[in-house]
């Protein structure tokens, strides 16, 4: 009888090694500081915007608490993709800046083909409870595409952003503020700021951004010459069809109207042209330096779009002057906190990311903050996560959730050589190019 014998027990497989993706951990928790000014101006929003949507709750007849229950739960889906974001590593996000541009694209060309007129222009897109804003996308996707150009191995030589990565960039900026020209001149004045402002912290040289400049004004010129002929070439009765979705001209009014004839604000009339600008003159003057407290506006109930564009005066007039200048200074914490934030990281990518996410918003703050107070001509621009507006909430809530995820996941200059080597090898090969501006 043969004696049994027992097999030699296998060797386990050993388990896969870990690829960079997988052991890539958070070098740090979300940003302290961005984190506040998100809560604040959330909390800021509710208040504000709750006094100034007294006239839509009328209009409207959505009831007392109607808007800004609405308000509140797109609050509420700009939180949690702020959430989602910034779990979400900055390479993923990188990933999905080209569809995202093209479905930006895509929706906006829709739009003026057939989107709904809001305030003499073709500026939505209807979808049953919920109006979609494309130009809110193309400025956040304006931002990302110039991210990539300014970083991308193939774009970039041995002084800094090639010809070709110019040339790559000013072809995306005219091509959206060509998509952004018919809703008005402040989306497309606001869109080469943030790309100029980006291609300067990019590393791009002087002498190629005055080149991007003079191309942007020699475009801008042969689009007013040729809506001029247009315009001389087709009867009255025509033109004043075209008018009602073309805002070519109403920059040239407001233009003058802002540069004004010499007599002061206070002493012009009111009119059906000036009413909105004025009656927000008097709702800051009547705020004074403190204000009369939240949810003693006045104006508001007379004030045209006092919950979106003017929103910015029923804060002076309700918090006054103190409280006006407590919200600039948040969006300017903003830009100096990614700005710091940038300086630190050892790629390039993460930096133009969160510098170029809080220009966006800056910028677009700034910009209602100046239309307001007259710094600059009249035209609508919300304020934003505090204007009512579901499109521009989540939009906004993007770019604060990408600017947590780069303060998670960049190395900084500061980190051990294993995370910078993690990092780099996390990412693409074409994408790893050094952060020039690094401290």
């Amino acid at each position: 009888m043969q004696p049994l014998t027992t097999a030699p027990a296998a060797e386990p497989t050993p388990a896969p090694a870990p690829t960079p993706a997988d052991t890539y951990a958070p070098v740090a928790k979300g940003d302290k500081h961005i984190w506040g000014i998100y809560i604040l101006l959330c909390f800021i929003s509710v208040i504000e915007l709750y006094s100034a949507s007294s006239q839509e709750v009328r209009d409207a007849g959505l009831g007392v608490y109607g808007t800004i229950v609405r308000h509140v739960m797109f609050l509420l889906i700009g939180f949690g993709i702020v959430y989602f974001l910034q779990r979400t590593h900055y390479r993923k996000i990188a990933r999905c800046i080209i569809p995202f541009a093209v479905v930006s694209v895509v929706l906006m060309i829709a739009t003026i083909c057939c989107g709904t007129i809001v305030n003499g222009a073709r500026r939505s897109i209807h979808l049953g409870f919920f109006s979609l804003y494309p130009s809110e996308m193309l400025k956040l996707s304006a931002a990302t595409i110039v991210s990539l150009v300014m970083v991308h191995s193939k774009l970039r030589d041995s002084g800094g952003v090639s010809n070709r990565g110019v040339i790559v960039a000013a072809s995306v900026i005219l091509l959206y503020g060509a998509l952004l020209a018919p809703q008005g001149l402040t989306n497309t004045l606001l869109l080469m700021c943030i790309s100029f402002s980006m291609m300067v912290v990019g590393g791009m040289s002087v002498r190629k951004i005055l080149t991007v400049l003079l191309i942007y004004g020699a475009c801008f010129g042969c689009y007013v010459i040729y809506k001029q002929l247009r315009k001389s070439d087709k009867p009255d009765t025509e033109m004043v069809v075209e008018e009602k979705v073309d805002r070519t001209n109403e920059w040239g009014r407001r233009i003058s109207d802002f540069l004004g004839s010499g007599v002061p604000k206070y002493e012009q009339p009111i009119t059906s042209d000036n009413r909105q600008e004025m009656l927000g003159y008097i709702a800051q003057a009547h705020g004074g330096v403190i204000g009369v407290g939240p949810g003693n506006s006045r104006e508001t109930s007379r004030l045209p779009l006092a919950f979106t564009d003017y929103i910015y005066s029923i804060i002076v007039e309700e918090i006054g002057l103190v409280g006006g200048i407590f919200v600039l200074i948040l969006y300017l914490w903003l830009l100096a906190r990614a700005s710091a934030i940038a300086s630190q990281c050892v790629r390039a990518l993460p930096a133009q990311l969160v510098i170029g996410m809080a220009l966006t918003i800056v910028f677009q703050a700034l910009f209602h903050i100046c239309i307001v107070t007259g710094v600059i001509p009249v035209s609508g621009q919300p304020l934003p996560l505090i204007s009512k507006g579901g499109t521009s909430i989540i939009i906004t809530s993007v770019a604060f959730g990408i600017m947590l995820s780069v303060s998670r996941f960049a190395a900084r200059t500061s980190a051990k050589r294993k995370e910078m080597k993690l990092e780099e090898e996390s990412l693409p090969e074409q994408l790893r190019t050094e952060n020039p501006s690094q401290l």
